[in-house]
């Protein structure tokens, strides 16, 4: 579902000794890593959300993570008949974790478990714009702080990226991600000024 590009492939081969050891950089991509699938689950959810809303408000969408906790995205639609809409989705987490995944190509693996403030005004905040939906495009940011805690990695994280991409009908008139055309670019800044440079496709 994600092919990251050849510079990020690069940057994952690099080793940093013990987890004890790592230094801020490769805690920051660690980081990433571990919260990449969270992403395309985010925006689905969205979408959903979006899809069976018959107000300003979309109803809840909630999902849990694969090893355990909740994902719960909440926000608002742009009222009218225009087919071009702005989506403003808050992404809250409750001790979130997708698992062990792997960063390198050693089989290493780490897991990372994420929480968001609990106030919604406070979580991270997907901006989105749709354009000439469901078969046209959208571009949008993710900007806000995930609490983290696992593998040596402890502390905030603050994610600011960006998406371009395409949407599609989803068969019952409703709108869904196109998958394989959304470029998400930016960075994750640790609290101890670790930096990921993110460019990733979903």
């Amino acid at each position: 579902m994600r092919a990251i590009n050849s510079l990020v492939l690069a940057s994952s081969l690099i080793a940093c000794g013990s987890d004890d050891a790592i230094d801020s950089d490769e805690e920051a991509r660690r980081t990433y890593l571990a919260l990449d699938a969270s992403i395309g689950k985010s925006l689905t959810l969205g979408f959903e959300g979006f899809g069976v809303g018959d107000n300003a408000n979309i109803p809840d969408q909630m999902t849990t993570g694969v090893e355990a906790g909740t994902l719960l995205i909440t926000g608002k639609v742009d009222a009218g008949n225009s087919d071009n809409k702005g989506m403003k989705l808050n992404v809250g987490m409750v001790d979130y974790s997708d698992g062990a995944v792997e960063i390198n190509d050693d089989g290493e693996t780490v897991l990372i478990v994420f929480n968001t403030d609990p106030d919604p005004l406070l979580q991270p905040l997907f901006d989105m714009k749709l354009m000439n939906y469901p078969n046209g495009t959208f571009l949008g940011t993710l900007i806000g702080t995930y609490f983290m805690s696992g593998d040596d990695i402890n502390g905030e994280a603050a994610i600011n990226v960006s998406f371009t991409g395409e949407t599609q009908d989803d068969g019952t008139g409703a709108t869904e991600r196109k998958p394989g055309t959304i470029q998400i670019t930016g960075s994750v800044v640790t609290e101890d000024g670790g930096t990921f440079v993110v460019d990733v496709t979903l």
